[in-house]
């Protein structure tokens, strides 16, 4: 399934050196790395539901996630510093670019009453971070076998120098931003 990364070289790097006149193709921004991160925060009453998030998040990237622990005590949340409290998985390579076609073409349009993603969640540096409210969209996990539906976000690192630059690379990948 490396579709989508033929796609960009054949189709996106003209495109972009065409519109942003790079004079070496090095130039051209490219995907670094995408994070995906799942906080929860019941997580404090309930451990267990961490094993859950990490199998279902590890399902969906294709990749072992990782726990993530508290840095901070935060005595009106009863948090303690060190207890587990989310967990997140970082896609480099292939893997990157198998996620990301499952993105645009099977996850984002199956979310409800979907208009298209804003293209305002730019970072200044070209990165994008957007947040899904339900994790279920991603085929790979079965309704039957959750125990609760879980939201996490995604950030996609990019290369690109602007915002301007990092959202016309995501929008030649396919990526439906609202207009």
């Amino acid at each position: 399934m490396a579709g989508i990364k033929e796609f960009y070289k054949e189709n996106c790097v003209p495109q972009l050196m065409k519109e942003f006149t790079y004079s070496n193709i090095m130039q051209v921004p490219k995907l670094d790395k995408i994070v995906l991160n799942m906080g929860l925060g019941e997580a404090v009453q309930n451990p267990k539901i961490i094993e859950g998030a990490v199998n279902e998040l590890s399902l969906i990237a294709g990749q072992k996630a990782m726990v993530t622990k508290a840095k901070k005590s935060i005595a009106t949340f009863k948090l303690r510093e060190g207890m587990p409290i989310g967990c997140r998985v970082t896609l480099r390579g292939e893997k990157m670019w198998d996620f990301i076609s499952k993105l645009i073409n099977i996850a984002l349009p199956r979310v409800r009453d979907f208009r298209g993603l804003s293209p305002k969640s730019f970072d200044g540096k070209g990165n994008y971070a957007m947040g899904i409210k339900e994790h279920i969209i991603f085929p790979e996990i079965d309704y039957d076998k959750i125990d609760k539906i879980k939201g996490l976000n995604i950030s996609i690192g990019t290369t690109a120098e602007s915002d301007e630059e990092g959202r016309f690379l995501l929008k030649s990948l396919g990526m439906p931003f609202r207009k």
